[in-house]
């Protein structure tokens, strides 16, 4: 049994691999579990599958992410409950506690303007899961700062029993990591990962690699009271080989490690760059 914080691989720190090679590298590296992304991959949406590679590689599933993204939104169904229920369903079967979910498109009017009270109904049909929501960032179009979310980017401002932090989102919202998990507060239940540079976009640098506090917010997490989960969800697609890839692997493994065993340190650091 797992006494620290759990450190998961997200399958998309992966890509162009697919999911079953998330489970290989998972074993291989050294991590504690897995967080499935679901997405355009049979596997990733198939529970027996995923069982099974979970049986054969012993890493458990320990976070599921819905399938939000624009490439995911015919993934299962075209509609945005029936692809949260399912992934709701997904994490029973598999035993994974979380489910990342990410605040709805602006374009998902029926669906935003009800996706508190839904959210709601979804979770008293599965009380043992945690509806994670993750913080996301605006988008730069045509020299223009542009939200794609509604009702905003930032679901603290909402409010939500449960939330992801995503460092690299932080980043590319330009906004201090430490100062989104404080806005959290006790609803902070999973951590994305992840480093970026603050150019104003989604960039998932291995952890160290960006001007992220990644070291301080893990350092942080014993003295909030965190319970959860910490996955990688860092870009290697563009790794020249699968031993660069895995060497990328190890190292975020590495520093997650060796910043979760530490004490809290300094909290002094800016905690937001205007836009």
């Amino acid at each position: 049994m797992i006494s620290r914080v759990p450190v998961l691989l997200s399958s998309s720190s992966v890509f162009p691999e697919p999911t079953a090679a998330a489970f290989e590298l998972a074993a291989t590296t050294g991590y504690d579990g897995l967080e499935v992304m679901v997405w355009t991959d049979r596997v990733s949406q198939d529970a027996g599958a995923l069982q099974g590679l979970s049986d054969h590689y012993d890493m458990p599933v320990l976070s599921v992410h819905a399938p939000c993204l624009l490439v995911t939104q015919r993934v299962w169904s075209p509609d945005p409950w029936e692809r949260l229920n399912r992934a709701a369903q997904l994490a029973e079967t598999l035993g994974a506690p979380t489910v990342v979910v990410h605040p709805p498109f602006s374009w998902q009017r029926d669906y935003a303007k009800n996706f508190a009270a839904g959210l709601a109904k979804v979770q008293a049909r599965h009380p043992d899961l945690a509806f994670a929501i993750e913080n996301m960032f605006p988008v730069k179009m045509a020299g223009r700062w542009f939200v794609p979310y509604t009702p905003g980017w930032d679901p603290t401002e909402t409010g939500f029993d449960a939330y992801t932090l995503d460092l690299s989102h932080c980043a590319a919202s330009r906004i201090n990591a430490l100062g989104m998990a404080d806005k959290m507060g006790a609803g902070l239940k999973h951590v994305h990962l992840g480093d970026g540079t603050g150019e104003g976009r989604d960039e998932h640098l291995v952890p160290g690699r960006g001007n992220q506090p990644c070291a301080e917010l893990l350092r942080s997490l014993s003295a909030r009271g965190f319970k959860g989960s910490v996955a990688l969800e860092v870009s290697t697609r563009k790794a020249a080989s699968r031993a660069v890839r895995e060497a990328d692997l190890r190292e975020s493994l590495e520093f997650a490690r060796k910043h979760l065993a530490e004490p809290a340190g300094d909290r002094s650091a800016p905690r937001a760059i205007a836009l």
